[in-house]
């Protein structure tokens, strides 16, 4: 079955803060920033912290993973910005081999541009298939996130996911992180019955079975197709909770961790995870 956790605080430090929140609210799976998730000065991190962190998921047997900071984006049009978010992406995958995780998320950018879509997709050939081809064997997986739409995103909707990886020649060391939220937001439309079911055989279709490497767990504030990316608690938004029972119970997402990234306040993460444990477990019938 699916692990089930959340985007765990580490307000005192990777193993201090984040572990004890991980306990407190129940998760199996735990993904984290290993830096500013809003500002490109690079952390070399606490070996100490580093140590018991690693050590303390081993222990609870919770897989781990790193989320890039939200300014990546190898498709702009700003040689900067592409500099800084090559380095910053290679800097997540040394952080995450150090701690151990499985893999390492970056949102799948942007062309800012309509008229950029292909410049943008030779850009991710020419800078970061290079960087995948340096990686020792056995680290953390990229894992790309498609977003929400809107501007000219790289991905969006599933589809969009075989130019992407086409222009990194389907490098083994690219996986993909789905989130429900941006795939609710691009067009995937979960409100019918078997439309999550049908969501997952297309992401499949188009990438391959084994790529799925993470799930984000995320109802929406919005309606489908608003291309804005606002998440909220699971079943409080548009999205509702019986499309997670089928998400849980996609053949693809066997094994594969999820985690929640939802408002965390009043025990929220808390919340969200047992309802999504109970969903998958068969212990609540959606409604």
């Amino acid at each position: 079955m699916p692990p089930i956790g959340a985007h765990v605080q580490i307000k005192g430090g990777l193993a201090k803060g984040g572990l004890a929140y991980t306990d407190a609210v129940g998760a199996r799976a735990v993904q984290v920033f290993v830096g500013n998730p809003r500002g490109w000065k690079p952390s070399a991190g606490d070996p100490a912290q580093d140590t018991a962190f690693t050590a303390g998921c081993a222990e609870r047997g919770v897989p781990s993973f790193i989320h890039t900071p939200f300014l990546v984006n190898v498709g702009s049009p700003s040689e900067a910005t592409v500099d800084q978010s090559v380095a910053t992406i290679r800097h997540n995958l040394l952080r995450g081999a150090q701690l151990g995780v499985q893999g390492v998320v970056v949102h799948a950018g942007s062309a800012v541009g309509e008229d950029r879509y292909e410049a943008a997709l030779g850009q991710l050939h020419e800078r970061l298939l290079p960087l995948l081809e340096e990686l020792p064997e056995g680290g953390p997986r990229l894992l790309v996130e498609p977003t929400a739409g809107g501007g000219r995103s790289l991905a969006a909707t599933v589809e969009d996911l075989g130019p992407y990886l086409a222009a990194l020649e389907h490098h083994p060391a690219v996986g993909v992180c789905f989130d429900t939220c941006h795939a609710w937001a691009a067009g995937h439309d979960f409100s019918v019955p078997g439309g999550m079911t049908a969501t997952l055989d297309a992401l499949v279709a188009t990438v391959g079975a084994g790529r799925l490497g993470l799930v984000h767990a995320n109802d929406s504030l919005d309606a489908c197709g608003s291309t804005r990316d606002r998440h909220t608690t699971i079943g409080a938004g548009s999205i509702g909770a019986a499309p997670f029972a089928e998400l849980l119970a996609h053949p693809e997402v066997a094994g594969v961790p999820v985690v929640v990234e939802t408002p965390s306040e009043d025990d929220g993460h808390a919340r969200d995870i047992a309802l999504l444990c109970a969903l998958r477990d068969g212990a609540l019938l959606p409604a």
